[in-house]
């Protein structure tokens, strides 16, 4: 079995962040997006990997990623130049999947339950052509949904305006090669796109034995702001990294909870909160650090307070009068606090910038 990751679309929802990165390498407890894809994947056994990529971050992912060698595999990039739909990503990636079965992720979807049984499953069970992992949600009309009689799918719709169910397809799909008919048979939705959905509603039409696999634990579309700030909290809640000191803690400083603090890392006369992850060579100095908060490496944060966000690489915050709560702040960005006067607000936005200043 082979697996293809779907990495190929633009982040829209998540610019200007996504002008300079791709959202599937946006850190989550330090760790970029696609490393809990890629760990997903190795961990039920399969060691190819075809990530559908577009010609704009295809440099990113080879930077970040290599060939796949440091996490086990052996990692494919297959070009999607246009966004012609996910049934059209599958088709491109023909050649790299062959004839064999492959599991299909798209890589912006966290998914924390084990996966195990649905694979397994589904490599037992011969006669069945696709196995979806399905999900209750209270809003089906933001995903495509899936009719369920006993375990076999009879319907699926994608979006649909007035949902015949709530059983939301989350981004995992197991598939014989037998989908390649199904992609070959279908004709581009009112969007213009190739819908996997349609896809698999040929291969319900024709009798091909199609199965739903419900899961009820966590998982999340990491496509908005909100959204990675919810993941970050539920990773860093959920143990999923190591609590060590690697750096310096000085004796007026308190460390409370669970924190993991980086190599080269200073805390100088600051309270650090955990769940807590901090980077290397950061320096955290006279500043409060509450739960839930990611910073990257190269940081420094002075006379500050934030909790319950996400502070990617080479972040300066300093002085700064009103604590920083829920916030996803990119790269190289700099907020000061600078007491000369006339007072005045002073940015420098790029296209797409959202300030709040709530007070």
């Amino acid at each position: 079995m082979k697996a293809i990751i779907l990495c190929a679309g633009k982040g829209t929802r998540l610019r200007p962040l996504t002008f300079t990165i791709a959202k599937h390498l946006i850190p989550i407890a330090n760790k970029p997006v696609i490393y809990y894809s890629l760990e997903k994947i190795k961990s039920i056994g399969i060691d190819q990997v075809g990530l559908i990529v577009n010609n704009e971050n295809i440099n990113d992912f080879k930077n970040f990623l290599g060939d796949g060698e440091k996490f086990g595999l052996s990692i494919e990039y297959i070009l999607q130049n246009e966004p012609k739909g996910l049934a059209h990503a599958v088709s491109i990636a023909r050649d790299f999947i062959g004839n064999d079965d492959f599991l299909m992720y798209l890589g912006d979807n966290l998914i924390l339950d084990d996966i195990s049984k649905f694979v397994n499953e589904f490599r037992k069970e011969e006669e069945l052509k696709a196995s979806i992992l399905l999900s209750p949600v209270k809003d089906p009309s933001r995903f495509g949904v899936a009719v369920v009689k006993g375990e076999k799918i009879v319907k699926v719709v994608e979006k649909p305006k007035d949902p015949i169910s709530n059983l939301a397809i989350i981004g995992m799909y197991l598939f014989r090669s037998t989908i390649f008919e199904g992609i070959d048979n279908i004709k581009p939705s009112w969007r213009g796109e190739l819908e996997i959905t349609d896809a698999i509603g040929y291969l319900i039409e024709k009798g091909y034995n199609v199965k739903g696999h419900v899961v009820y634990g966590w998982w999340k579309d990491t496509g908005k702001p909100e959204d990675l700030i919810e993941a970050n909290r539920k990773i860093l809640d959920d143990n999923h990294f190591k609590l060590e000191n690697k750096g310096i803690v000085d004796t007026l400083s308190d460390i409370q909870g669970r924190v993991y603090i980086g190599e080269n890392s200073e805390i100088i006369n600051s309270t650090i909160r955990g769940p807590v992850v901090i980077g290397a060579n950061c320096v955290i100095k006279d500043s409060y650090i509450g739960p839930y908060t990611s910073i990257g490496d190269n940081v420094l944060v002075e006379n500050c307070e934030l909790e319950n966000s996400i502070l990617m690489d080479h972040v300066k915050l300093l002085n700064l009068p009103y604590p920083i709560d829920s916030s996803l702040i990119g790269k190289n960005v700099q907020i000061v606090n600078n007491e000369r006067k006339p007072k005045a607000m002073k940015f420098v936005i790029g296209d797409m910038g959202k300030v709040e200043i709530v007070r």
